[in-house]
């Protein structure tokens, strides 16, 4: 059996092994892969006939379907770029992504089109509309400069010859959820995601038999991991499009989940809820990505799934996934976010280039396989983040004379002697406030600890005196209710008075998400500002 070299490789190799085994489940009705590799040709086809070209976008604007899962391999096998929009997305951020990348051809259904009509018609790279569903006779009415065509009649074209693609063509582009409305798109390619769900598949031992719970949206790059690593193994996913926590833990049940991964906002909601037995038979492994997860957080998982083993992991879009901490090493090291995940190296530099000693702060800088293409059509962005490795870092020799470019991730880490990583804080988020620099997260555990606070968020705002004050908004637990002042007793208890909060601030949850469903931190901090100094006028 030939290994996957392309992203469209991945399920085809598991429709040859296994044609009659499930790979999707969605509304409680499975694709075996046979089935999905048959529509993943037939919309690769349609896509060619309709004349797209070597490496042009194709937008797929859905929600969590059969068919959002379809388009993106399809455009793949056809030679195209796809590029996932966030279904939560604003008509304006939608417009954004679709004239930023150019995008020729939008898969969509007749209620999102309703929504972004207006907006389609100031992107004028725009030709295809691909309607999901079976109104697309009303859906055309308005629409007149573009094509606007059926699924099914995407899906019935003939089978041009694709177009010839390698393992370092471009093959995605996923924009990060900008709260300003104007996201970046990371390039990926065939090898970057290829190799990711080696890796992660390896490190999570997923094998044929595992149901994985697809609980994160598609457009962000941990949520499209479900599908790569799944497909790498011939495993199942079940697509959850959830309004609430409850529905997560009740596709779990129903369809006897092995692995779910979510972000911490959305464990912290999972634990508040009664688990039933059924889950902690079945539950293989949960982990944990997009933030560090409250250490009472993890507790409350791991009592109502004993037996599932917990990965604790650390990514940016930029390298798609770059540490993970092995189960076995979670009680004596919780805080930490491991080591590199399998082909990836992860160093940490200090500003000058070299390379930090144990326990010294500096940057975490990713290289191999894993890292991305840029950012689209911003090589100012792109130069701030990717750059050449230093000679004698790594496996940088001097004699290699074409440089390598690494991932400077902005964060800031430490290693410990053992060569465990620990996070520190981002660079653009750090408080600097009585002289000196606290992470926010390193508050927010601690606010988290005391088991008073449902959700948290923490930053710093300008202080004439401190520099910065170190600002936390907090919501009460589900059904419990806040005091104020026995929250700030405990932190005076655990923490050094500079890096105690100034303000609390009690709010009813849940706190605002953006669109990957962490917690929206800089929109909090910004609308906490405006409101300040408006109170102040």
């Amino acid at each position: 059996m030939p290994d996957a070299v392309l992203l469209h490789d991945l399920p085809a190799l598991s429709a040859l092994r296994s044609p009659e085994a499930a790979a999707l489940t969605h509304g409680g009705t499975h694709t075996t892969y046979g089935a999905l590799q048959t529509a993943i040709e037939r919309c690769a086809a349609g896509l060619l006939q309709l004349g797209i070209e070597r490496a042009a976008r194709v937008a797929v604007f859905l929600e969590k379907r059969v068919e959002n899962v379809v388009a993106c391999f399809g455009s793949a096998a056809a030679g195209a770029v796809f590029v996932p929009l966030n279904p939560l997305l604003k008509p304006e951020q939608v417009g954004h992504i679709l004239r930023d990348c150019n995008v020729r051809v939008i898969v969509t259904s007749g209620e999102r089109l309703a929504l972004i009509a207006d907006t389609l018609r100031q992107c004028p790279d725009v030709r295809t509309v691909v309607l999901i569903g079976d109104n697309t006779p009303s859906e055309k009415e308005g629409l007149g400069k573009f094509a606007v065509i059926g699924w099914n009649e995407l899906l019935d074209a003939a089978a041009p010859k694709a177009h010839r693609v390698i393992d370092t063509d471009m093959l995605a582009i996923l924009y990060t959820s900008g709260s300003t409305g104007k996201p970046k798109g990371v390039v990926l390619s065939h090898r970057n995601m290829v190799a990711g769900a080696k890796s992660v598949a390896t490190y999570l031992e997923n094998t044929a038999q595992d149901v994985i719970v697809s609980a994160l949206p598609l457009s962000f790059d941990a949520g499209f991991s479900q599908l790569t690593t799944a497909f790498h193994v011939g495993a199942r996913v079940v697509l959850v499009n959830y309004l609430l926590p409850r529905d997560v833990i009740r596709a779990m049940e129903q369809e006897s989940a092995t692995g779910l991964t979510a972000v911490p906002p959305l464990w912290i909601q999972l634990t508040q809820l009664d688990w039933p037995k059924a889950i902690s038979e079945r539950l293989r492994y949960f982990a944990n990505t997009g933030g560090r997860m409250p250490f009472e957080t993890l507790k409350a998982i791991r009592a109502r799934a004993p037996k599932a083993r917990p990965y604790l992991m650390y990514g940016l879009t930029e390298a798609f996934r770059s540490t993970y901490l092995p189960p076995e090493e979670v009680d004596a090291r919780p805080d930490s976010i491991g080591k590199a995940i399998p082909n990836a190296e992860i160093l940490v530099l200090r500003e000058d280039g070299t390379e930090a000693g144990p326990n010294e702060p500096g940057e975490l800088v990713h290289r191999g396989a894993l890292v991305s293409m840029g950012y689209w059509n911003d090589p100012d962005k792109t130069a701030e983040r990717f750059k050449p490795l230093p000679y004698g870092v790594g496996g940088r020799e001097s004699g290699l004379v074409i440089p390598e470019l690494a991932v400077f991730s902005g964060d800031t880490v430490r290693r410990d002697a053992e060569g465990f990583l620990y996070f520190i804080g981002r660079r653009d988020e750090m408080i600097k406030t009585s002289g000196y620099r606290v992470s926010p997260t390193e508050v927010e555990e601690v606010l988290y600890s005391t088991q008073l606070v449902g959700e948290t968020a923490v930053f710093g705002v300008d202080h004439d005196t401190l520099g910065q004050a170190i600002v936390a908004i907090v919501t009460p637990r589900p059904g419990g209710t806040l005091d104020r002042d026995e929250l700030l007793a405990l932190c005076r208890a655990q923490l050094p008075a500079y890096m105690v909060p100034a303000v609390v601030d009690v709010r009813g949850g849940p706190l605002p998400r953006n669109a990957n469903g962490k917690i929206d931190r800089p929109t909090l901090a910004r609308e906490y500002r405006a409101d300040t100094q408006v109170a102040a006028r």
